[in-house]
Formats: C-alpha cells, sequence, structure tokens
C-alpha cells in the first residue's frame, strides 16, 4: 500500500512539475522551444474556431478573418484553465498520498489551495506543506500571463507599424511590382536602400518575438487585409527583384534584408516544426512562374524603371533568390489564413498543402 502511495504521489508530483516548465516554456524562456501542451491548447482552439466558422457560413474572407482574430487571444487565455485543471490533479494525487481519505475529498483540498478559497482546511504539517505551494504555484501562473500579455502585445505594435506603413507604399493588398513602381514615381528609385535597412531590422525583430512568443504568428492585423506574412513576401519579392533586374548600382543593403529575411521566415518554421528544404539550389523550382516574372518585367519597363537587359538572367537570378523563401512564404500563408495577395496566399491550394507542416501551433 506504501508503495502505491508513493506511485501516486510521484505521478502527481510529475503533472505539476511538467505543468511549471510548460508555463515557463511558454512565457519566460527567452528562446524559441516548442512546447506540446501550449501546441495542443492552440490547436484545439483553432479546431472549435474553424468549426464554428463552418456552422455558421462563414465562406467570405472577412468572415473568417473576423472569427480568426479571436484565435491567439481566446488560446492564450485558455492555457491558464489548462494549467489549473493540470495543476490541481497533480496535487489532488500527492494530497490523497498523503493522507486524505477518498479522491473526491482530494480535490476537493486541491481546488481550495490552488485557487486560495480555503474552504477545505489541510491537515497536518505534509497535507499544509502542499496547500502553501499548490497556492503559490497558482499565484505564480497568474502573474506570469499577466506579465506576458504586455510584452507580447508591445512586439505586436513593433511588427504592425512598419505593415501599416507598407499600405502607402505598395498598396492593399500589398504587391512588389507596385511598391518599386510608387517609390520610382514618389521617392526615387535610388532610395530604396532606406527601406531595405528599415525591414532588415524588423525581420530581426519578428525573429526574436515570434519564437520565443509564439502567439505573435497567429495575432491578425488591426485591419482585415493586412497581414505580417504578406508584408514580409512583399519586401523580400521587392528586393529580390532589385538585386535582379533592376539596372541600378548594386546595392548590398537589399541583399542584406533579403538574408535577414529568409533566415527569420527559417527559424521561425523550425519553432512551428515546418518542413523544408534548408539549402535550396538556385536552380529548384518555386511557386512563381516564368511568364509571372516576364508579366513583372514588362510592367516595371513600362513605368519607366531602367531593367537589365538580360531578361533571362533577370529571371535566374530572381529565382535563386525566392527559392530561398518561396516554401516557407507559402506555407505561413496558409497556416496562418493570409489575406489574398501577389505572389504569396495567391498561389494554388495544392501547392500549398504540399508544403504544410506535420503540425500546428
Amino acid at each position: 500500500m506504501i508503495l502505491i502511495h508513493l506511485l501516486v504521489f510521484a505521478i502527481g508530483l510529475t503533472i505539476v512539475v511538467a505543468t511549471i516548465l510548460s508555463a515557463i516554456r511558454t512565457f519566460v524562456l527567452p528562446r524559441g522551444h516548442p512546447e506540446p501542451l501550449t501546441r495542443y491548447v492552440f490547436i484545439t482552439v483553432r479546431r472549435a474556431l474553424e468549426l464554428f466558422a463552418h456552422l455558421t457560413g462563414a465562406r467570405t474572407y472577412d468572415r473568417r478573418d473576423h472569427i480568426l482574430a479571436f484565435y491567439a487571444p481566446l488560446s492564450l487565455l485558455t492555457l491558464l484553465p489548462a494549467w489549473y485543471s493540470l495543476v490541481t490533479l497533480g496535487y489532488a494525487c500527492m494530497f490523497w498520498a498523503v493522507g486524505v481519505p477518498t479522491w473526491l475529498d482530494a480535490f476537493r483540498v486541491s481546488g481550495s489551495s490552488l485557487l486560495t478559497l480555503g474552504f477545505v482546511p489541510a491537515e497536518g504539517l505534509l497535507q499544509t506543506i502542499l496547500a502553501f505551494t499548490e497556492a503559490l504555484n497558482g499565484l505564480i501562473l497568474v502573474a506570469m500571463l499577466i506579465a506576458y500579455l504586455p510584452t507580447i502585445y508591445a512586439a505586436f505594435q513593433r511588427r504592425e507599424a512598419l505593415v501599416t506603413l507598407l499600405e502607402v507604399r505598395a498598396g492593399a493588398p500589398p504587391s512588389a511590382i507596385e511598391m518599386l513602381e510608387r517609390y520610382y514615381r514618389i521617392h526615387g528609385i535610388q532610395n530604396l536602400s532606406q527601406l531595405w535597412a528599415s525591414w532588415e531590422t524588423w525581420f530581426a525583430d519578428i525573429e526574436e518575438s515570434h519564437t520565443s512568443l509564439g502567439a505573435l504568428v497567429h495575432l491578425r492585423s488591426p485591419v482585415p487585409r493586412r497581414h505580417w506574412v504578406i508584408a514580409a513576401g512583399t519586401v523580400l519579392d521587392g528586393a529580390a527583384l532589385t538585386a535582379s533586374t533592376l539596372d541600378l548600382p548594386r546595392d548590398p543593403q537589399a541583399e542584406l534584408c533579403l538574408r535577414a529575411g529568409y533566415l527569420a521566415l527559417r527559424k521561425i518554421a523550425n519553432f512551428l516544426n515546418f518542413r523544408y528544404n534548408p539549402h535550396p539550389q538556385p536552380t529548384d523550382p518555386i511557386s512563381i512562374t516564368r511568364e509571372e516574372f516576364d508579366a513583372a518585367y514588362d510592367r516595371l519597363a513600362s513605368a519607366g524603371i531602367a531593367l537589365k537587359p538580360n531578361r533571362d538572367q533577370c529571371w535566374r537570378d530572381f529565382a535563386g533568390w525566392r527559392v530561398n523563401y518561396d516554401t516557407i512564404l507559402l506555407g505561413l500563408a496558409d497556416l496562418t489564413m493570409a489575406p489574398p495577395a501577389p505572389w504569396s496566399s495567391d498561389r494554388s491550394a495544392g501547392k500549398v498543402r504540399e508544403l504544410r507542416t506535420s503540425g500546428r501551433f
């Protein structure tokens, strides 16, 4: 009988420790660390919202976007009752193991201690120690969630500032071609270097924030037709066209922005357990067709922008840049249900499904 009590106590302690570590990895650990319990909560909430959208006949993008706007906030709030339930279960096991006569009594003592209600007093030294530690763990979990929210929304605001400004420079939905045309007409195409520097910093920021604060991936923009994945793809395509096609002196800042961008998307993809080729070859296929590139080349030329004369080489150079982020961009656009936009979320659903991960967060 003693061995059974020791085993149950060990099981309860394991549940509590695993739950606390899950909260620490989600809220405190300053690096990307996939957390199974958090992933499960997010998956469950996502499926519930998708079912709700299906049952309510939400067929338009704006309606689905309105429903999924609640996805990340609801998932974050659901984490606390999920953790509380597991902590209550774990401590109930320990209370039973140290002498509480029935499982119902153990559950009542555990719930009273966790929520600091005090309607079921603990008896004896061991039960009192367990009650104190459970109350402390409950307060710690609440404090972590409260401290986490301002941090995540500060990162969200930093992200959205440049996403909002991109609409002025690239239209809505944003397009790399439109962005280059507007810079040519308004700012001067030679001033693109300032844009690449700003977005290099932006990519570095999202690489850190979207892996250490995973819920940010799913927080949607205040305006339905704006989206951080679409903005990232627009800027990367614009930089790739600048480096490959525009007849300008070589701009290292455009290439640095490209590298910062596709490395940031790869780090986020690793965090989300995406499957992709980390060492693509310049000749590997991409989702942009040669016909689409030729149409973009002709449009830029008709706008008066000086382009490199060797169109075939421009295409090879552009494809060589795009292959570094093509797969990940489409996968993220599908995962986050990004709005329709050129050269990203407008790719075929069948192609996107091929690029999907084995799991979702």
